[in-house]
Formats: structure tokens, C-alpha cells, sequence
């Protein structure tokens, strides 16, 4: 273990002591902030904007369960977790912003794109009480429908970390979990969680394309 972590501290030495890596750092940083701004105001025009609910081949044949618990404070483990992961694997951090970022951009889109209503039988999900942050409300509302970022997001950095085999598994694991949550809590339609797959696939290869250095530093071995 004290092994592991000096190879850690040694990671942050080389890296950080290079102003190239500083830089894109910030502008990884800013790109994930920046995603996520514009992903908020999606969802707060979908919400406005919502129509009628419509029948699905799934939620339409399975009761709605109570999953609130599951669904808020699982999200909350899993973004401690990745916060763990980029900190003890800093040169990993330019390119998983800079995907999570594009990843919540081009959600915003789609968001924007789809004013459905939930489905009527969705269960209660009250993000401000249980995670009592002020922001929760519009980071984490719950009222954006296509496509499912709890699906989408561990996928995306299961294909991030895919070279890890014990990393890949668990967030492959996260993302089927949260998509099995998200249907047997109504909260998702099932297209919002087939195609998060898809979707997030495609936008992790946008990714290599965009950010083609920081993906060589992330398989670097240094």
C-alpha cells in the first residue's frame, strides 16, 4: 500500500510540474462545468415545456417500486468514487473531464430535443432532502428524461477505464444497476436507458477524436 501511494505522489510530481498539463487541466475542468451548466438548463426547459406521458413496453407491465434511496445516495457513492479514482490517477483527470463534459453537453441537446412528461406511476425522488445540498435541485432535479445520465455516465468511464478490468466491471455493474433502478422506479422510460448505451458510446468516440493528447497521456504509463 505505501508503495502504491508513493507511485501515486510521483505521478503528481512529473505531471504537475509541467505547466502543458496544468493548462489542461483548467480547460478540462472548465469544459465539465460548462457541461453540466448547460445540462441544468436543459433540464429546467424540459421541465417547463413537459407534455403527456406516453406508455412504455416496460414500466407499462412491472409495478413501480420505491427506489429514491437507491437511486439519489447510489449517484452520490458513485461520484465519490470517480473523484477517488481521477485523484490517485491524475493524468487520467484532462481526458475524463474533458469526455464528461461533451457527455453532459450533448445530453443537454437531447434533453432540450424531448419534452415528454414522466411516466404517471413514477416514484417520489426528493434529491433536496436527502442529499440536502442547495444545488441538488437542479443538478440532480430527476425531471430529465432522454437520456439516462445515471446509465450513461458509469458506461462512459467503464469505456474510460475499460484497460482496467477490475474498474471496467465495476462501473459496467454501476451502469446496469442504475438503469435496472431507473425502470423499477418509473423514473426513466425504457428508451431513456436502452439508448443512454448507444448514445454514450458514440460520444466517447467523439471524444477521442476531439481530445486525441490527453486520451495518449491517460494510456501513459507514467
Amino acid at each position: 500500500m505505501h508503495h502504491y501511494f508513493k507511485g501515486v505522489a510521483r505521478q503528481y510530481r512529473i505531471h504537475f510540474s509541467r505547466y502543458s498539463f496544468w493548462s489542461s487541466v483548467l480547460a478540462s475542468f472548465v469544459t465539465f462545468c460548462a457541461g453540466v451548466t448547460v445540462n441544468s438548463y436543459a433540464i429546467i426547459y424540459a421541465t417547463e415545456k413537459a407534455s403527456n406521458p406516453v406508455t412504455d413496453v416496460v414500466l407499462s407491465n412491472i409495478p413501480v417500486f420505491n427506489v429514491d434511496g437507491l437511486f439519489v445516495w447510489g449517484i452520490v457513492l458513485l461520484i465519490i468514487f470517480i473523484t477517488a479514482v481521477l485523484l490517485l490517477n491524475p493524468k487520467c483527470i484532462p481526458f475524463s473531464l474533458y469526455s464528461l463534459g461533451l457527455f453532459f453537453a450533448i445530453r443537454a441537446m437531447f434533453i432540450s430535443l424531448t419534452h415528454v412528461g414522466p411516466f404517471p406511476t413514477q416514484t417520489a425522488v426528493d434529491f433536496t432532502s436527502n442529499v440536502g445540498l442547495l444545488l441538488s435541485k437542479i443538478f440532480l432535479t430527476g425531471d430529465d428524461l432522454f437520456f439516462s445520465a445515471h446509465t450513461g455516465a458509469p458506461f462512459l468511464m467503464a469505456l474510460l477505464f475499460w484497460q482496467s478490468k477490475l474498474l471496467r466491471y465495476i462501473f459496467l455493474a454501476s451502469s446496469v444497476f442504475f438503469g435496472a433502478i431507473a425502470l423499477l422506479g418509473h423514473i426513466h422510460y425504457s428508451i431513456d436507458v436502452v439508448s443512454a448505451f448507444f448514445i454514450t458510446f458514440s460520444i466517447y468516440n467523439i471524444a477521442l477524436w476531439l481530445f486525441p493528447k490527453e486520451h495518449m497521456l491517460f494510456l501513459s504509463k507514467e
